[in-house]
C-alpha cells in the first residue's frame, strides 16, 4: 500500500514555517514532499525528505510532477506555507480532486488593489487609497489623500517595498526605488498609495470562520514596517474584541474566503477598527508557535488535517501570554559578533532564542521582514510578566556591526 504524502509547494522567504509544515506532516505519519524551483530545500534530503526540483511558476509542470508522484504515493493533500503559491496549491488540489481552497478568491485577495475594492464595496472600513502606475500618479495620489501616506506594491508580502512617506522627498525617493529597477515586479508595476491609519496594530488569526486568536503587533523604527514585538493575546475589552472579530469576519465574506487559514491585520483608529490587509494564509513564523504556547492550538497541524480531510480541532487547552521580540540591527555592515544568547535562553520563562545569521555575515537591511536577525520568545500567565521576561532576556543580548568600508563615502 503506497504511503500517504503531503505535497508542499515552495516555502518562500519564511523557511522556518515551511519546516514546521514538514515536521507536522511527519507527526501525522505523512511523507512530506517539497516542490521547489531552486536548491534552498536540498538540505532536507539528508533527513529523508523528498525534494523535487520543478518550475513552480509553471502550473502544467506542477501537474505533471504531482501526477508522477501520485503513481508512487497516495497524495493526501497539497498546500503551501506561503501566500505566493497558496492559490497554486489550490489549483493542484482541484486537479487531483483533493481538499483545498478555492484559488480564485485567493488570487483576488493577493492583489491588494482588488482586495481594497472588494472590501470597500462591502462597507468594510479601510484606509483611503489610490492606485498609481508612475511617479506622476503617486504624487497626485499623495496630494489627494494628504501626507503622510503609505506607499507599497499592489502585490507582495513581508512588508517588501512598503514605506511610510512623511514628506515629498521621501515620497519621491521611494517612488524611484519602486519604479527605478531596484524593486522586483512579478507583473506590470501597480502601486498602492494609502492613508496612514494610526493607532494600535492587531493581527487576527482565523481558521475557517472561527477567530482563533488576536495579537498585538508593534513595529521597529519608521519609515519601514519591520516587526519589533508581537504578543498573544492582545489586551482588549470585550467590546473591542467583538468589534475586531466582527470586522475580520466581514472581510472573509467580502473576499469569498471561507476555507482554511486567514490572517487579518488592522489598526484601532479614532473611527474604530480599520483593515490594513487580509492574507489568505497562516501568519508567518513565529506566530503559529506563539498561538501554541498561548493556547495549546497547533495551527500548522490543524491546517494539514483540514488539507487531508481529517477532523480538526481548535479547542484551547490553556491560556497564557506568549510574546516575541525581534532582534533588528540599526545599521548595515558585517556582523562581527553576537553574545548573550545562552544567558537569554536561561532566563526563566524564555521559551526560545533563535538566531538567523552567523558572525561575519553581511547585514544589508531592506526594510522588510528579512531585516530581523533573530528573536526571543517568552511565555507566562501574565502580560506584564511576559513583557518583563522579554526585556530581561533581550537586554542580555548584544552584538557588533562594522559598517562596510564604502559606507562613509556615500
Amino acid at each position: 500500500m503506497p504511503r500517504r504524502a503531503l505535497i508542499l509547494v515552495e516555502g518562500g522567504s519564511n523557511m522556518p514555517l515551511h519546516v514546521q509544515y514538514v515536521q507536522a506532516a511527519q507527526r501525522l505519519d505523512l511523507q512530506p514532499i517539497t516542490l521547489s524551483a531552486d536548491s534552498r530545500y536540498d538540505y532536507l534530503a539528508a533527513e529523508g525528505i523528498e525534494v523535487v526540483r520543478v518550475d513552480t511558476e509553471n502550473l502544467d509542470a506542477l501537474i505533471r510532477e504531482c501526477s508522477r508522484l501520485n503513481a508512487t504515493y497516495d497524495i493526501a493533500g497539497i498546500t503551501s506555507a506561503v501566500e505566493l503559491f497558496y492559490a497554486t496549491a489550490g489549483k493542484l488540489s482541484r486537479y487531483l480532486d483533493l481538499h483545498g481552497p478555492n484559488p480564485e478568491p485567493i488570487e483576488r485577495c493577493c492583489d491588494k488593489v482588488t482586495q481594497r475594492q472588494l472590501l470597500a464595496e462591502a462597507g468594510v472600513p479601510i484606509p483611503a487609497y489610490r492606485v498609481a502606475t508612475d511617479a506622476t500618479d503617486v504624487e497626485s495620489a499623495a496630494a489627494e489623500i494628504g501626507l503622510p501616506v503609505i506607499v507599497k506594491p499592489a502585490v507582495g508580502s513581508g512588508s517588501t517595498g512598503v514605506r511610510l512617506c512623511r514628506n515629498l522627498d521621501e515620497l519621491a525617493e521611494h517612488t524611484t526605488y519602486l519604479l527605478g529597477g531596484k524593486h522586483i515586479w512579478r507583473s506590470s508595476p501597480k502601486i498602492l498609495v494609502e492613508e496612514f491609519a494610526q493607532g494600535p496594530h492587531y493581527t487576527i488569526d482565523i481558521m475557517g470562520n472561527e477567530v482563533v486568536a488576536i495579537a498585538a503587533l508593534d513595529f521597529d523604527r519608521p519609515p519601514h514596517f519591520v516587526y519589533r514585538e508581537c504578543t498573544y493575546p492582545a489586551v482588549l475589552t470585550d467590546d473591542e474584541y467583538e468589534r475586531i472579530a466582527d470586522v475580520s469576519l466581514s472581510c472573509l465574506r467580502a473576499l469569498g474566503l471561507g476555507w482554511g487559514p486567514k490572517n487579518v491585520e488592522l489598526r484601532w483608529t479614532k473611527r474604530g477598527p480599520v483593515v490594513i490587509e487580509v492574507n489568505p494564509r497562516l501568519p508567518g513564523s513565529p506566530s503559529p508557535e506563539l498561538v501554541q504556547l498561548a493556547y495549546g492550538v497547533d495551527l500548522v497541524t490543524e491546517h494539514i488535517k483540514l488539507v487531508i480531510g481529517d477532523e480538526w480541532n481548535l479547542r484551547r487547552s490553556h491560556s497564557e501570554t506568549a510574546a516575541v521580540r525581534f532582534l533588528v540591527p540599526d545599521r548595515d555592515g558585517t556582523l562581527d559578533w553576537i553574545d548573550g544568547l545562552s544567558l537569554a535562553a536561561a532566563v526563566s520563562g524564555v521559551a526560545k532564542v533563535k538566531l538567523f545569521v552567523e558572525p561575519k555575515t553581511p547585514i544589508v537591511r531592506k526594510g522588510n521582514c528579512l531585516d530581523c536577525i533573530g528573536h526571543v520568545i517568552a511565555v507566562s500567565p501574565d502580560p506584564a510578566l511576559t513583557e518583563a521576561i522579554l526585556k530581561r532576556a533581550v537586554d542580555l543580548i548584544s552584538w557588533s556591526i562594522t559598517p562596510f568600508p564604502n559606507a562613509a563615502k556615500k
